[in-house]
């Protein structure tokens, strides 16, 4: 390449260059300069920060639990023979109510049996009395300064006889007690919730009659966070079985498509231990009579049903309570202060539906911003919505034309 190509070149790259920053110089961007005590374009709304009383609301979840099932088993062998309308699935029975009945044709006959034994027993008794007592005047007849001998009066003969009439009243005690279980009797006042035998069906001890549970309440175990615990006075029982702490009341409710169905409830219990999995503290609540005849819901409850819970904890008395929507990325707020905002740190003690309660970070009479800002920088000036417009501290010029007439300012 010769030097005269390489100059022409050289001159390109330099014209290039100078077009080019050219280009930047007189594109850049302007900076606009505000004028002095101009606020910003940002304008926001904010309250103050009141003590107020506030309830600490829980939630928590579970399912319907019988507080008593049991399986039903016969304790004799025999065949069915009659069994209760009201045992079916669903069906409601009282305490005391015979619920199936079993053949006692034979436990009939086995308790003649056993109480003609005991009359035996019986007259075989009086009749060793007797030889006893003709022992004894036997042995003074022939004059003996000593006692009797015990085989002599008969005492090993006698008390043979009382041990065999004994068994025989044991052995008809046991013939009705086996007679009385051929009556499958409800022990308490329930529903069924399983049947599994039915009219001829031959059962013996073992057989599963069905399943039975009592109605007059029913439980709930709710898990309770940790942090939850310090916010409710659970009920505790201590070794030397007194009790201390309240039962908190419970709302439970279920949603059944557009139906809302709600219940009452108390905390009863708490369980000895957190669960080491869910680091849960497990509770157990309470409805008393959800079957009785003041139960006014459509649809009663269900074993086995899915409930949501809120349960009522302590109030306190002067609680800094904010919007959930106020509390940016969990940890601070935005304060208003001299003309601008300010990010303020703070430490949640509590939420429940979109209400915060703060625990450390602010004070009574701080100026929270409620209006939403996002990111914005800490010490940035605002207007104040609502706020009278600061009047301009220099005094304007007098203007041209009123100069030039001599004329006074209005």
């Amino acid at each position: 390449m010769t030097k005269r190509n390489q100059l022409f070149i050289a001159i390109g790259i330099l014209i290039a260059f100078i077009v080019v920053s050219a280009y930047f110089l007189l594109n850049r961007p302007q900076t606009k300069q505000r004028r002095g005590g101009q606020t910003s374009s940002i304008t926001v709304e904010v309250t103050p920060i009141k003590p107020q009383p506030y309830q600490v609301k829980i939630s928590s979840f579970g399912v319907v639990k019988p507080r008593t099932k049991t399986r039903l088993f016969p304790q004799v062998s025999a065949q069915v023979v009659n069994v209760s309308d009201h045992f079916r699935e669903g069906g409601f029975f009282e305490k005391g109510e015979v619920l199936l009945r079993l053949d006692d044709r034979d436990s009939r006959a086995q308790l003649t049996i056993v109480k003609a034994e005991r009359t035996a027993a019986e007259q075989r008794l009086e009749e060793e009395k007797a030889r006893v007592k003709q022992a004894r005047e036997d042995w003074k007849r022939l004059g003996k300064s000593s006692s009797a001998p015990e085989l002599v009066l008969r005492k090993p003969q006698l008390a043979a006889a009382k041990a065999a009439l004994a068994a025989a009243e044991a052995k008809v005690t046991q013939a009705e007690i086996n007679l009385e279980r051929t009556n499958i009797v409800a022990p308490y006042a329930g529903r069924v919730l399983l049947k599994s035998v039915d009219v001829g069906q031959y059962v013996s001890p073992g057989t599963s009659l069905g399943e039975i549970y009592a109605t007059d309440y029913v439980e709930i175990r709710l898990p309770l966070l940790n942090n939850a615990l310090r916010f409710l006075d659970l009920p505790e029982t201590l070794r030397d079985q007194s009790h201390r702490g309240s039962q908190p009341l419970v709302t439970f409710s279920s949603r059944l498509g557009n139906h809302l169905e709600t219940w009452q409830g108390r905390i009863v219990r708490t369980e000895g231990a957190i669960d080491e999995n869910t680091h849960q503290l497990y509770v157990i609540a309470q409805i008393n009579d959800p079957y009785g005849k003041s139960e006014k819901h459509a649809i009663p409850l269900k074993i086995g049903q899915y409930l949501e819970a809120t349960i009522e904890g302590n109030w306190l008395t002067d609680a800094l309570v904010v919007p959930e929507k106020m509390v940016y990325q969990e940890s601070y707020v935005y304060l208003f202060k001299s003309g601008a905002v300010y990010r303020q740190p703070i430490e949640i003690a509590w939420r429940y539906n979109g209400q915060l309660v703060i625990d450390k970070g602010l004070a009574p009479g701080d100026q929270l911003v409620t209006t939403l800002l996002g990111q914005v920088i800490s010490g940035t000036r605002v207007k104040l919505k609502g706020a009278k417009p600061e009047h301009n501290r220099i005094r304007k010029k007098q203007r041209p034309e009123f100069q030039k007439l001599g004329a006074k300012r209005p």
